[in-house]
């Protein structure tokens, strides 16, 4: 009759060589990867060489796309997106603090090289570390409260150097606490990301990188030009009256005689012809200053809606359709 002692050993020898099974089976997939050649060799190499790469860029963009999970070597040359997704998976296996200097000064090189920043309007944006230098953003509380207009000082793989003006308040209190980075890409989104203060000195803010953003479009929906009075609620209760100069089912350009900023929530109340009045809440997407100099003391901003506004929407699209219809009914005729 076999022991309990017996069994645990037996049991406890079955699962070490079980492990040392999968240990292997680990590191010769490992050491393939490494070293097989890879699919889309020969586009990778005819790719990289056309660019103009130097064999220590190569060599680190080679580190990159074994990290990932591509299976075509090239790949990592085709979008922002799929660069982007190597280099966090590269990080991650690595950690950011061991990988050496010289190595994220290349990864940063890299990416202008295959114009991947966001200063190329056809790169997807898909991290923090795509911004440019004298980018404006605004850096908010975690619960949406605005805080400060500042400019990007400096960008690096490690983090993001933004001004800080310490009238707002000490910028030491803010270190260790996450804040939301939102920046405006002209003619595409706005952009916000979660990130955290990592330090301050001299007025001076270094904001950890983000490679989840949030994307709200800027225009994704039809406009349709209006004129309509509009009175605004804002956030202290205050009420003030505009204008409405363009509609869609995805948001508004209103103007305004008070200075709003991005991130701000408001409730507006205006009337749309043959559905009567609607109210709605609104989030300030950006600010465009005094633009129309037909109404020289309102401040332009372009919204979008938030909250419950299904039914405003639905009916929204159904005043831009009959407008539209009846444009159209001349024109046939």
């Amino acid at each position: 009759m076999i022991e309990p002692l017996q069994l645990f050993w037996v049991f406890g020898i079955a699962v070490l060589v079980l492990a040392l099974v999968v240990l292997c089976e680990i590191q010769r997939s490992y050491f393939r990867r490494e070293h097989e050649v890879m699919f889309g060799t020969p586009l990778f190499d005819a790719q990289v060489k056309e660019l103009g790469l130097l064999p220590e860029e190569i060599k680190v963009l080679e580190k990159l796309v074994r990290s990932s999970r591509y299976e075509n070597k090239d790949a990592i040359l085709n979008t922002a997106a799929l660069f982007e997704s190597a280099v966090s998976n590269y990080y991650d296996f690595k950690g950011e603090e061991n990988v050496k200097s010289d190595v994220l000064e290349t990864i940063g090189i890299l990416r202008r090289k295959l114009n991947f920043t966001a200063e190329n309007p056809l790169a997807t944006v898909c991290s923090t570390r795509q911004y440019n230098k004298t980018n404006r953003v605004d850096v908010l509380l975690d619960s949406g409260t605005r805080l400060f207009h500042s400019v990007i000082l400096d960008v690096d793989e490690l983090g993001l150097v933004v001004e800080y003006d310490e009238s707002v308040g000490s910028g030491r209190s803010l270190v260790g606490r996450n804040v939301r980075l939102r920046w405006t890409r002209p003619e595409d989104a706005v952009y916000t990301a979660k990130v955290m203060v990592k330090s301050f000195d001299k007025g001076r803010l270094v904001l950890s990188h983000a490679t989840t953003l949030e994307k709200k479009q800027l225009r994704r929906w039809v406009r349709e030009p209006v004129d309509f009075p509009v009175e605004a609620t804002l956030g202290d209760g205050s009420i003030c009256r505009g204008v409405l100069l363009d509609l869609s089912a995805g948001g508004i350009l209103l103007g305004l005689p008070v200075d709003c900023s991005s991130g701000q929530h408001l409730k507006i109340k205006f009337e749309l012809p043959s559905f009567g009045e609607e109210t709605v809440e609104i989030e300030i997407l950006r600010n465009l200053g005094h633009k129309n100099p037909q109404f020289s003391d309102y401040y332009f901003l372009t919204a979008s809606f938030a909250g419950a506004f299904g039914w405003t929407q639905e009916r929204v699209l159904q005043y831009i359709f009959e407008v539209h219809k009846q444009k159209k009914a001349p024109e046939e005729a």
